[in-house]
């Protein structure tokens, strides 16, 4: 159900299967040279986020078919990222997921982990290809407007023009997003993709093992700690934690 209210060329907020209301993500229009000019200018002109801000998030999870026993996981753990920023100060996080025949939704800002557990518990996985492409165009766009300060991509194949996913890394790495992909399995096209966007971005490229809970554990406490305080924060986790120290010792 679309609701009427959106404004004019907004996405419009539809009704997921859980009652909840989630944004549609809008495939991303192709960059003008004026439109590239004006973003670079304005990513020199903006300021770091400021001491004591609350960290924002951009979660985003492949919920594709073949995910469906790492979503269920990542369920379970998401609570951690949560525990992991409270020490800091506070975190926000926006989900974002893929599935299905060109379906990409995200919820608002979540603050609580409880009603993030919530959302991921009533959506399933569906078949269909990655949609990487919409997620970062969706992290420059609150990047831009509102502040993140950090993008976690959980997946395990990519399916897109690898050059085209590659100019958007870079892009949130002018704004200084760090993109932190966190690959499960060993797909060679994906690691190629994903290390590359990472390296791109300023952020960092992890693989963990199918299955492997407490490997995706450590890598999300790691990302949420630079979310909540920036790198001084991850540097502090990486002297206790195996997670932080493969962040930290990657990003520039």
């Amino acid at each position: 159900m679309v609701d009427r209210r959106t404004k004019p060329g907004s996405a419009p907020m539809t009704t997921a299967d859980d009652g909840s209301r989630q944004q549609r993500l809008p495939d991303d229009a192709r960059s003008t040279a004026d439109a590239v000019a004006a973003f670079v200018a304005q990513a020199k002109a903006m300021a770091p986020a400021a001491q004591g801000t609350r960290g924002r998030l951009v979660f985003a999870l492949d919920a594709t078919l073949s995910r469906q026993p790492t979503w269920d996981m990542a369920c379970a753990l998401q609570a951690d990222m949560f525990r992991e920023a409270a020490a800091l100060g506070s975190l926000d996080i926006r989900l974002v997921y893929y599935r299905g025949f060109d379906e990409c939704r995200a919820t608002g800002w979540i603050s609580d982990s409880a009603e993030l557990a919530r959302l991921m518990g009533k959506i399933d996985c569906r078949g269909g290809q990655t949609q990487i492409g919409k997620v970062l165009a969706e992290a420059r766009r609150h990047a831009t407007a509102s502040g993140i300060r950090a993008v976690v991509l959980v997946g395990d194949a990519m399916e897109e023009n690898v050059d085209v996913l590659c100019a958007k890394a870079g892009e949130l790495g002018l704004l200084k997003v760090p993109l932190f992909m966190f690959q499960e399995g060993n797909e060679p096209a994906a690691e190629q993709a994903f290390r590359e966007m990472a390296r791109l971005s300023g952020g960092a490229w992890c693989r963990f093992d199918p299955g492997a809970s407490a490997q995706l554990r450590d890598l999300l406490r790691a990302a949420a700690a630079y979310a909540a305080g920036g790198r001084a924060a991850l540097l502090r986790l990486a002297g206790s934690e195996a997670g932080a120290a493969r962040l930290i010792g990657q990003m520039k």
